[in-house]
């Protein structure tokens, strides 16, 4: 009994100490200074005209932007001139390479054919020189026996 008495009586003592150590949110909330209407108005106008400020960044930025975009338009259409004008030197390029070649291969093909008809020509006279070398031969044979026919007779002369 004696303990619940103890109990009892130190209780307040150590709830009370231990509720000053503790801490507690309730003692840390400060009471905030009262606004009045007019602080309020005033920040809410600083508060507009930070917002204008800001739009007027943003408006600054858009334009910035725009022309940062419209310089890339104009260089990409600078480089699509280029590769247009690229495109007309190659083509005269190869236009002028394939007339050089075309002329190339007309005058081997006129010197492969006149050649062709320059080696007929001459087959043909080989042909023709050879038959009179035939003729010239029967001739020379006709000729001896024309000799041989007219000579007087041997001792006559």
């Amino acid at each position: 009994m004696r303990i619940k008495l103890f109990h009892k009586s130190l209780f307040p003592v150590f709830a009370f100490v231990w509720l000053s150590f503790s801490p507690n949110p309730g003692f840390a909330v400060e009471t905030a200074p009262r606004i009045t209407d007019r602080e309020i108005v005033e920040k809410l106008s600083r508060l507009e005209e930070g917002q204008k400020s800001i739009d007027k960044r943003f408006e600054d930025v858009n334009k910035r932007i725009d022309d940062l975009r419209s310089e890339m338009n104009n260089r990409f259409n600078d480089l699509n001139q280029r590769f247009s004008v690229l495109q007309w030197m190659f083509g005269v390029f190869i236009t002028i390479a394939l007339a050089i070649f075309a002329a190339i291969a007309r005058v081997l093909w006129d010197q492969n054919r006149s050649r062709a008809a320059h080696e007929k020509i001459i087959q043909n006279l080989s042909g023709e020189i050879e038959s009179l070398k035939q003729t010239d031969l029967k001739l020379m044979d006709q000729i001896r026996a024309l000799i041989e026919a007219l000579k007087p007779p041997r001792g006559v002369l």
